[in-house]
C-alpha cells in the first residue's frame, strides 16, 4: 500500500475526491487522512495535497450546481434515486437550507448525503454565481484541511497501519477490500428496507382527481420543504402545507373521519410515504400518499395554482 501511494498518491487523492464529490460511494475522507499522515513523514507535499484535493472537489461541486441551474429539481431527484440513503437525502438537505440558508455549502460538506445534494439544489434555486463560488470554496477548504491535519495528528498510528498492511501484502488489500463492500452492502440493505417501508397504499392523482369533483371530502396537504416550493411554486389547489417535521404540532388540523393525502415532489414519495406512515401509526385509517405526487399531477393536466408568498423572484436567504 506505501508503494501504491508513492507511485501513484496524487492521482489517487484526485479521482477519489472528484468521484465522491461527484456522489460515487469512494472513501475520499479516509485517501485525505491517509495522504495527511504521509505529508508528514515527507512522501507528499501537504500543499500540493490540498491544492489537488481542492481542485478536484470544486470540479464537481461546480458541474453540479451548473446541472441545478439548468435543470432545476429534475438533478436533485436523480441523485437522490442513486443515494445509497435515499430517505436521509430527500428530506434533509433541504431542510438544511431552511436551518442554514446559504451556509448549507459551507456546514453540508462535512455531512454525508448533503455535501452532494447541497450543490445542485444551490443552482436549481438560481443562487448567485459569486456566492457560490465563495461558500463553496470556504466550505472545500475547511473539509479538506480537515481531513489532512487530522492525518497529521495521528501520523504516528496511520502510518503504523499502512505498514502493518504492506506486511500483509494482497490479504492487506483483500481486507480493505472486503471492509469497502461491507460498508456498500450495509448501506444498500438499508437502501432497500427504506423503500420496502414505502409500499403503502398510494392513491393516484385521477382517483385524486375523481375524489375532489365527486364532493368527496379530503384533505389534501402538500409536504414539500419551503426550498423545493420556491423552485416550483405551483401546488394542488386547497392544498395545506405542513412540515414534516412538526406534523405532531399540526394533528389538530387533520380530520379522523375522510381521506387524508400527502404528496411531495421526491423520487418514491418518500416525503408523503413518511408523513403518512407516521399517522397510520397514530392510528389514522384513511391516509395515503399520492403516487408521483405534484409532477404527477402536472403531467395529468389537472390545475394548479401558484403560492402567493413565493410568486415572483426566488430568494436565496
Amino acid at each position: 500500500m506505501d508503494d501504491l501511494f508513492n507511485q501513484y498518491g496524487l492521482p489517487i487523492v484526485f479521482c477519489t475526491v472528484l468521484l465522491e464529490q461527484l456522489g460515487l460511494p469512494f472513501p475520499a475522507e479516509p485517501i485525505l487522512i491517509a495522504a495527511g499522515a504521509l505529508a508528514v513523514s515527507g512522501q507528499f507535499s501537504s500543499v500540493t495535497v490540498f491544492l489537488i484535493a481542492f481542485m478536484a472537489s470544486t470540479i464537481s461541486d461546480t458541474l453540479w450546481y451548473l446541472a441545478g441551474r439548468r435543470y432545476g429539481q429534475h438533478v436533485v431527484k436523480l441523485l437522490c434515486r442513486l443515494s445509497l440513503s435515499p430517505d436521509y437525502c430527500v428530506r434533509e438537505t433541504e431542510i438544511g437550507y431552511e436551518r442554514w440558508g446559504r451556509l448549507t455549502l459551507v456546514l453540508g460538506k462535512f455531512i454525508p448525503g448533503i455535501s452532494t445534494i447541497a450543490r445542485p439544489l444551490a443552482g436549481a434555486m438560481k443562487m448567485e454565481w459569486s456566492s457560490f463560488l465563495v461558500l463553496n470554496g470556504i466550505g472545500t477548504m475547511l473539509w479538506v484541511a480537515a481531513g489532512l491535519l487530522v492525518g497529521m495528528f495521528f501520523h504516528v498510528q496511520i502510518l503504523f497501519l499502512i505498514e502493518y498492511l504492506d506486511t500483509l501484502g494482497t490479504a492487506g488489500a483483500e481486507m480493505l477490500a472486503t471492509i469497502f463492500a461491507g460498508y456498500i452492502a450495509i448501506r444498500w440493505v438499508r437502501r432497500r428496507h427504506f423503500y420496502n417501508q414505502l409500499r403503502t397504499a398510494r392513491v393516484s392523482v385521477d382517483e385524486l382527481k375523481e375524489l375532489v369533483a365527486g364532493g368527496k371530502m379530503v384533505t389534501i396537504v402538500d409536504v414539500r420543504s419551503p426550498s423545493i416550493q420556491q423552485i416550483d411554486p405551483r401546488f394542488i389547489p386547497g392544498a395545506l402545507v405542513m412540515d414534516i417535521h412538526a406534523i405532531q404540532n399540526h394533528l389538530h388540523e387533520l380530520p379522523t373521519d375522510h381521506d387524508i393525502v400527502f404528496y411531495c415532489s421526491c423520487p418514491n414519495d418518500a416525503s408523503a410515504a413518511f408523513v403518512a406512515k407516521k399517522l397510520i401509526d397514530r392510528g389514522y385509517t384513511k391516509v395515503r400518499p399520492l403516487h408521483g405526487g405534484l409532477n404527477a399531477w402536472i403531467e395529468a393536466g389537472h390545475t394548479v395554482e401558484l403560492r402567493p408568498a413565493v410568486v415572483g423572484e426566488i430568494s436565496t436567504a
